[in-house]
């Protein structure tokens, strides 16, 4: 497990080649993921794949937000649809995102998992037996345990794992309970979890 990040000390033979992330997040999450995705720059090629916790009784602004304020493609996830490389998507408000093993995305309102729906281990399951040990889980700031037993799973399928650190969490449940499960590649601040998905997308791509 490592605790920091540098582009220059890190090298291929070290880092994984992945064909997709997938990013979890609850409370303070619009901030973490800000900060994280502000690192991306036109051209990024890998699909990132989001579940945060939103309200479901309103609609989603999520998508509006983020396409304002980044230079890939950037949208609310629709049933059915293939997943597009150098596209950021979110799972709806009160929808469960699942990726399908023929790389589609499908959407369902099951049961909430840990009070939520979206759910971040539906994703990140479902997103690890899709892509095995070519995916990233990125696991941020929230304030339940949604989240910790899928980035688990996609560690043991071969997949890449990374943290926030707690202490820089603005809610520490969520990365501390992730932690508490498996030890992941990386626990790291919001600043070079950005500059690691840079990193990924360089040599996956």
């Amino acid at each position: 497990m490592k605790t920091t990040f540098s582009s220059g000390e890190l090298t291929e033979q070290v880092l994984p080649v992945v064909d997709a992330i997938v990013v979890g997040a609850s409370a303070g999450g619009v901030e973490a993921l800000l900060k994280i995705f502000s690192a991306i720059k036109p051209g990024f090629r890998l699909p990132i794949l989001t579940v945060l916790h939103v309200p479901e009784e309103r609609r989603s602004q999520l998508a509006q937000v983020f396409q304002a304020r980044l230079p890939i493609p950037v949208k609310e996830a629709d049933d059915k649809e293939s997943i597009v490389p150098g596209t950021l998507y979110f799972a709806p408000p009160g929808y469960h995102l699942s990726v399908e093993t023929d790389l589609s995305l499908s959407l369902s309102q099951e049961d909430r998992v840990f009070h939520s729906r979206p759910s971040i281990d539906i994703l990140f399951s479902s997103a690890g037996d899709a892509f095995g040990a070519r995916l990233a889980g990125i696991l941020l700031t929230g304030a339940n345990n949604d989240g910790a037993a899928s980035l688990a799973y996609i560690k043991q399928g071969g997949g890449m794992t990374v943290v926030q650190d707690p202490k820089q969490a603005q809610a520490r449940t969520m990365p501390e309970a992730a932690l508490a499960l498996h030890s992941p590649d990386y626990v790291l601040p919001l600043q070079d979890i950005g500059q690691l998905l840079i990193e990924l997308e360089r040599i996956a791509c």
